[in-house]
C-alpha cells in the first residue's frame, strides 16, 4: 500500500435546494470523512489506499463502505460494529463560509467512536508507505486518543506518519484542552498539517520542533512547508517554502484541507519537491473547492504534473474554473489550459 488512513466517516445529508435545514424537504444522500476523503483522492489519483475504521451493521454503514471503495480504496479493515450505529451528519447547501451555514451531526456513540487499540485491526495499519491520521479521531472519545497515541509511538518499521491537525472546537466541548491534547501527537508524526494562523516559519518550529514537515494550511493566501529533513528554506526569514494558490471560482469550501492534504502526501510518495508537492495539494484542493460536494476527484495525473512544473509567473496567473479537473492534457501538448 501507499497510503492508509484511519479515521471516522459519516453519511452525508446535502440538501436538494438552499434554506434552512428546519424548511428544506429533501437530502441527497453522500459520503464524508477527512481520512476516507484523503485516502479517496490518492486513490483516484492512482496510488494504493487502505481505509480503516469502524461503521454500523446498517444500511448507513454498507453505504460508506460501498462508496469508498467505489473509488478503489481497499476497505477490508473496516469493521462492523454489531451495536453501534454508523454516524451521519446533515448540512445546508450554503458554503461553509456563509453566515447561513447549518451543520447538524449525530456521531455521539457511532461504531467509529468506540474504535480502540484492542479492536483495530493494527496489523492493517503499518501496510502503507504513509499513515494518515487526523485530530478529529482523537476528539471522538477517550479510547480513540488512546488509539491515536499507540499508532504515533515511536517504534521500529513505523510507516511515515501523517497528522492533520483539523482542530474541531465542537467536538472538544468534553476536553476544552483540545489544542494541548493535538500537540502531542502532532510532535510525534513526521509530516503535521496545521492551520493555526502561525507566522512565519519560525514560530512553527518553536511550536512544532520534532516533524520533519509542518504544513501550514492558509486558505486562499496559499500554503507554507517547513521541510527540516531536506533543509529546504526559502521564505524571507529563511526558515521555509511558500507557494501561492492558484485563483479559483470557489463553488463550497467543504473538503478543500482533506484534498490538500491528499495532494501533498501524492507528492510525498513520488519524491517531488517541496514547491511541487505544495503545488499538488493547492490543486488538489482546488477540485474540491470547485465541487459541491464534500469529496471531488482530483486532476489526472497528467494534468496536475503539468500545472505544478509551470514557472512562477505562469502559475501566478492561474486561475481555476468548476470542470477544470475534467480539461484533456497530453504530455506532449504545450499549451496551458
Amino acid at each position: 500500500m501507499d497510503a492508509v488512513a484511519l479515521g471516522e466517516s459519516m453519511v452525508t445529508f446535502v440538501p436538494t435546494r438552499p434554506g434552512r435545514l428546519a424548511d428544506v424537504p429533501s437530502f441527497d444522500r453522500a459520503i464524508g470523512g477527512a481520512e476516507s476523503n484523503v485516502a479517496c483522492a490518492l486513490a483516484a489519483f492512482g496510488h494504493t489506499a487502505r481505509w480503516v475504521s469502524r461503521v454500523g451493521a446498517d444500511g448507513f454503514g454498507e453505504h460508506l463502505v460501498a462508496g469508498v471503495a467505489g473509488y478503489g480504496v481497499d476497505v477490508s479493515a473496516v469493521h462492523r460494529d454489531p451495536t453501534r450505529p454508523t454516524g451521519v451528519y446533515f448540512r445546508t447547501a450554503a458554503d461553509r463560509a456563509a453566515r447561513t451555514h447549518e451543520v447538524a451531526s449525530y456521531r455521539a456513540g457511532s461504531a467509529a467512536s468506540a474504535m480502540s487499540v484492542a479492536d483495530t485491526d493494527l496489523a492493517a495499519v503499518p501496510a502503507g508507505r504513509v499513515l494518515h491520521l487526523s485530530g478529529i479521531t482523537a476528539a471522538l472519545s477517550d479510547e480513540c486518543l488512546a488509539l491515536m497515541r499507540e499508532l504515533t509511538a515511536s517504534r521500529p518499521g513505523r510507516p511515515l506518519v501523517s497528522f492533520d491537525v483539523n482542530y474541531r472546537p465542537a467536538l472538544w466541548r468534553r476536553h476544552p484542552d483540545g489544542p494541548r491534547v493535538l500537540l502531542e501527537p502532532a510532535r510525534r508524526a513526521d509530516i503535521v498539517f496545521v492551520a493555526w494562523g502561525l507566522r512565519g516559519g519560525r514560530a512553527i518550529l518553536a511550536a512544532l520542533p520534532e516533524p520533519a514537515i509542518v504544513v501550514v494550511k492558509q486558505g486562499r493566501g496559499g500554503a507554507t512547508a517547513c521541510d527540516k529533513a531536506t533543509g529546504a528554506m526559502e521564505d524571507g526569514d529563511g526558515t521555509a517554502t511558500f507557494v501561492r494558490a492558484p485563483g479559483v471560482d470557489v463553488v463550497a469550501h467543504v473538503g478543500a484541507g482533506d484534498a490538500f492534504a491528499a495532494g501533498f502526501l501524492s507528492g510525498t510518495l513520488r519524491g517531488l519537491p517541496v514547491r511541487d508537492r505544495l503545488r499538488h495539494g493547492l490543486l488538489f484542493a482546488a477540485a474540491a473547492l470547485t465541487s459541491p460536494t464534500d469529496l471531488a476527484p482530483p486532476p489526472t495525473r497528467a494534468l496536475a504534473d503539468h500545472l505544478a512544473a509551470l514557472d512562477d509567473a505562469a502559475w501566478g496567473r492561474l486561475r481555476l474554473a468548476p470542470g477544470w479537473t475534467r480539461t484533456a492534457w497530453a504530455p506532449e501538448e504545450a499549451d496551458t489550459p
